[in-house]
């Protein structure tokens, strides 16, 4: 983030957020309940205040969200997407933006998933049906 920001790239967070009693819990529990410390950004990696902050409620950062006008007034056409999960709240965000035409690339040693198999699933869907970017981090180059 720190090499993006150097270069003027915008900061996108997302950032799961839900109200008591979603319906989400059914599947993974409770986690990440609104205005709670376990729905915090962890201190390693606060936003900055020029930093865009998602609050998401479900796996993809666009549904309900505001994600889509934000990167339509900025003129954001590229999205470098990381995270965690990968299969779960990565995937859907990065298929999502892939279906409205955004490029993506995914840096692969930045995102996380829940076991191997998981991983490399997300990397060939990001690849073979998205049609995004897979590369190391340091592959990546600003402009």
């Amino acid at each position: 983030m720190d090499r993006a920001r150097r270069a003027g790239v915008r900061v996108i967070y997302t950032q799961d957020w839900h109200m008591k009693q979603d319906p989400e819990f059914n599947i993974w529990g409770e986690h990440a309940v609104a205005g709670t410390w376990g729905a915090e950004i962890v201190d390693e990696l606060k936003p900055t205040e020029e930093d865009f902050v998602v609050k998401k409620l479900r796996y993809d950062a666009f549904f309900g969200t505001s994600l889509d006008y934000y990167l339509d007034v900025k003129g954001i056409r590229t999205l470098v997407i990381i995270g965690t999960v990968a299969n779960i709240c990565v995937l859907h965000t990065a298929g999502s933006a892939a279906l409205r035409w955004y490029s993506i690339v995914v840096p692969k040693d930045s995102v996380s998933a829940l076991n191997e198999f998981d991983y490399y699933a997300f990397l060939r869907q990001v690849d073979f049906l998205y049609r995004g970017v897979v590369t190391p981090s340091d592959g990546i180059i600003f402009k």
